[in-house]
């Protein structure tokens, strides 16, 4: 054998398993829809009675083969898959890599003082709201809507976009942990996918009138600054049904929708899970 001749086979070789490993090889036991980059949701599928690990975390796998995991903001970049088959079989392993994004800086004047410094007598009751948020967000359960293609749950304006560094009244803060929609006070909120709203509270220190809708194995959505609430703890919403009314409560300087992703405690660009902006309401 020529010396070119093993040298390519030798390569060859010593790539054959990368490929594998990265999701190349077509004997791979599950399937995967979604972009392996910050702030993503990613869909799989498997053969029913497979256990599924996304970076040592067991995952719910559905009657139907189903499972889910998101990208938090943060994501670091080394990440994993590991699938066992059978109880008998060891687990297999499949390495990737998170695409890291860039962030810009969003600056928002105007808010009341203690929106942004709040004073120690409301501490307590921060961390007590923080529990009930948490709370709901920490639900695993068999729900599916989040296969579903989601829908907006309010069409207008983008005023604030998800993942953007905040400088509020000149103090930087948390990062934009959503996708803020521009809409009049009394605008209807709409379920963007089916679920069973976990959380409704009407006046929340931060976040003023909030529901969270669990979409199941982890997966929520939370929207905030409500005026009135129309839905309540255990309703099963379908997608498209109305759960609250627009507002500017807790710590907004105008009308608008907030909304967020998450799964379980990773926040989530909801942008990503959703068709365009209708031309008509971006301006």
């Amino acid at each position: 054998m020529h010396f070119a001749s093993r040298l390519l086979l030798i390569l060859s070789l010593l790539v054959a398993p990368l490929a594998f490993a990265n999701g190349a090889d077509s004997k791979l036991p599950f399937t995967l829809k979604g972009q392996w980059q910050q702030g993503s949701m990613l869909i799989g599928n498997t053969v029913p009675g497979n256990q599924v690990w996304f970076n040592g975390r067991a995952l719910s796998v559905s009657p139907d083969g189903d499972f889910v995991f998101g990208l938090d903001r943060d994501e670091k970049p080394d990440a994993e898959i590991k699938v066992q088959t059978s109880p008998e079989a060891a687990p297999q392993i499949w390495p990737y890599k998170v695409a890291a994004r860039a962030w810009s800086i969003q600056r928002i004047d105007g808010l009341l003082p203690d929106k942004v410094e709040p004073p120690a007598a409301v501490t307590a009751r921060i961390e007590r709201e923080a529990v009930l948020l948490n709370a709901a967000r920490d639900r695993d359960t068999p729900q599916t809507g989040f296969r579903q293609n989601f829908i907006w749950a309010a069409t207008g304006r983008i005023s604030g976009v998800f993942g953007n560094q905040r400088i509020l009244n000149g103090i930087p803060k948390q990062p934009h942990y959503g996708v803020d929609v521009a809409v009049p006070t009394g605008t209807v909120i709409r379920a963007p996918a089916d679920g069973v709203v976990s959380l409704a509270e009407p006046d929340l220190y931060f976040t003023g009138g909030t529901i969270i809708i669990d979409h199941g194995q982890g997966v929520s959505s939370i929207m905030v600054h409500l005026s009135a609430l129309k839905a309540k703890v255990g309703d099963v919403v379908k997608q498209g049904d109305v759960v609250a009314l627009s507002g500017m409560t807790g710590r907004a300087t105008g009308p608008h929708l907030h909304w967020g992703i998450n799964w379980f405690r990773s926040r989530l660009d909801p942008e990503k899970l959703l068709p365009p902006m209708p031309v008509s309401r971006k301006k």
